[in-house]
């Protein structure tokens, strides 16, 4: 009798074992997006996200945040890479296939890649999002628009 319960609790383990494999298996090669924006709203609290795009393997999301920023997210099984793109801290080139972009991150290299995405207009709107990120700094003065008008008028 001993042997029987014995047998049966080796078979019940390994079973869970299958079945636990199995689903770490399915999770890294199917990231859930939902997830994935939990993460990035832990790892940066205080950004608002407007709108994002998935590429096509799911493995990585691009983020339109609300103050004009961009954000990014990698997918690396169970766990997620989260950043937000900075201006003038990332260069976008298209692919050749069109549905693309080819995303070079100066400070994080490992996070350059060739994203492809369904379609092209989706590559197009993360492109502008990506160049939206930017804000170029004006070299004649710090001054609000509301003064700079008032200075022209005199």
């Amino acid at each position: 009798m001993l042997w029987l319960l014995l047998i049966v609790v080796v078979v019940a383990v390994g079973a869970f074992y299958i079945r636990m494999n199995a689903r770490a298996e399915r999770d890294f090669d199917n990231p859930d997006a939902g997830l994935a924006m939990v993460e990035f709203g832990r790892a940066f609290p205080d950004e608002a996200i407007r709108a994002l795009h998935s590429t096509i393997d799911r493995k990585a999301i691009f983020l339109r945040l609300h103050d004009g920023k961009a954000g990014f997210i990698q997918s690396h099984g169970t766990h997620y890479v989260c950043y937000v793109i900075h201006p003038g801290k990332v260069r976008v080139n298209s692919s050749d296939s069109g549905r693309g972009l080819i995303v070079h991150f100066p400070d994080f290299a490992y996070l350059d890649n060739d994203f492809e995405f369904r379609t092209a207009a989706e590559a197009a709107e993360v492109s502008l999002w990506l160049l939206g990120s930017f804000s170029p700094k004006s070299e004649f003065s710090d001054e609000p628009p509301a003064a700079q008008a008032a200075q022209a008028s005199d």
